[in-house]
């Protein structure tokens, strides 16, 4: 797959971070093994590309209108969406093994002297990326798991991409909750998700805010079930079946929680197993609308650009998204997650999403999703 040039870097650094008049410099963030086991051929290839797009933006720093740009390497935290570990390295080249990192710095500093960071990291980072935006007021662009057949998707038509989520931004704003049915094989499931309480976010691949981070490739707009912290219970509830490799496992959603499973098989039980060691992973985090299989684009196998082509519910960690499930919640910082199941014909081939309706306050209702496919573009 053809890497983007220097030219189409640049125009890709001013079009996702439109320039603002604080802009002095742009930090590159990666995350780096802790023992050759750890290490896979994926993720150095993406530690390469990090130095590679370092050496490039570097070398443009007049067309960026920017002072400098940094490279900061850390340990591998070995969960997607854990916190970040207190201390970063400032790096001129990204060294195969975490035992090799010096000149730490604290990421408190690293995130007060830079305003733009890209995130090209093995584990997703954008969950500590988005809180540390709000409190620093940098803007980030997290790319977990990217990989050069992610390419196209950095190449399509970001304006019409911002303006078909921005227009599920405003659905999701009107509505109070959302009818979800799916047919799995033969059998008919529904969830609600109670929305009561929570705005929309459009993530479009762009962002022009100060304190704001989210994906690149982006292509979704995103919303956090009401999860009961105003005294009141959410109703999210229901039966959300998952594919599991060829298994479908039935899950019991309660309180926007999922207390159990349903179905027997090797999954349902690890499944099950999961949920009684770790309740917060039942946590429903996120319902995401991904737009960009009309654009194109297929399933690679990484979440980053596959939760983008379809809708897709999130299990676990959700405050970085609005919601008020946080790291305190799991057992232990490596237990934390937020967990993407993508419904898309490709992906969980046994579930088809039915019909999605969304559900105003005054109780009308409006398909946005039918039969896999969005009714509203």
């Amino acid at each position: 797959m053809q890497k983007l040039s220097k030219d189409e870097l640049i125009q890709l650094v001013k079009a996702v971070f439109p320039q603002l008049p604080q802009d002095n410099k742009l930090a590159i963030i990666v995350d780096v093994p802790n023992s050759p086991q750890e290490d896979k051929s994926s993720w150095a290839a993406r530690r390469q590309l990090a130095y590679e797009w370092f050496c490039e933006l570097q070398s443009g720093l007049s067309e960026l209108g920017l002072s400098d740009v940094s490279l900061v390497a850390y340990p591998s935290v070995g969960m997607n969406n854990a916190d970040l570990p207190e201390y970063g390295h400032a790096v001129s080249a990204i060294p195969d093994l975490s035992t090799s990192l010096s000149a730490k710095v604290t990421f408190a500093e690293i995130f007060t002297s830079h305003q733009l960071f890209l995130a090209p990291t093995q584990y997703s980072a954008t969950a500590p990326m988005k809180l540390n935006a709000k409190k620093y007021g940098f803007r980030a662009a997290t790319m977990p798991g990217f990989a050069l057949n992610m390419m196209p998707a950095l190449r399509i038509d970001y304006g019409l991409v911002n303006e078909r989520c921005q227009l599920m931004k405003q659905k999701l704003d009107a509505a109070v909750g959302a009818d979800v049915f799916f047919r799995a094989d033969d059998k008919e499931c529904h969830t609600y998700f109670d929305l009561r309480f929570r705005p929309g976010h459009a993530s479009s691949g762009r962002f022009p805010d100060p304190g704001t981070a989210g994906n690149l490739p982006s292509g979704e707009t995103f919303i956090v079930p009401y999860e009961g912290e105003k005294g009141e219970p959410s109703q999210t509830q229901g039966v959300l079946p998952v594919q599991f490799d060829d298994e479908i496992v039935l899950f019991k959603i309660q309180a926007n929680n999922a207390v159990g499973v349903l179905t027997d098989g090797v999954k349902s039980r690890e499944q099950a197993d999961y949920l009684r060691r770790e309740p917060a992973y039942g946590n429903m985090a996120e319902l995401g609308f991904g737009i960009l299989a009309d654009f194109g684009l297929e399933p690679i196998g990484e979440i980053l650009l596959d939760e983008k082509l379809a809708f897709h519910i999130a299990f676990g960690r959700s405050d970085h998204f609005g919601g008020v499930t946080g790291a305190a919640r799991f057992s232990s910082p490596k237990t934390v997650v937020h967990i993407d199941y993508i419904y898309s014909p490709k992906i969980q081939r046994r579930i088809s999403v039915s019909n999605l309706d969304l559900i105003s306050k005054d109780a009308t209702r409006e398909t946005i999703i039918q039969h896999d496919k969005y009714l509203i573009f």
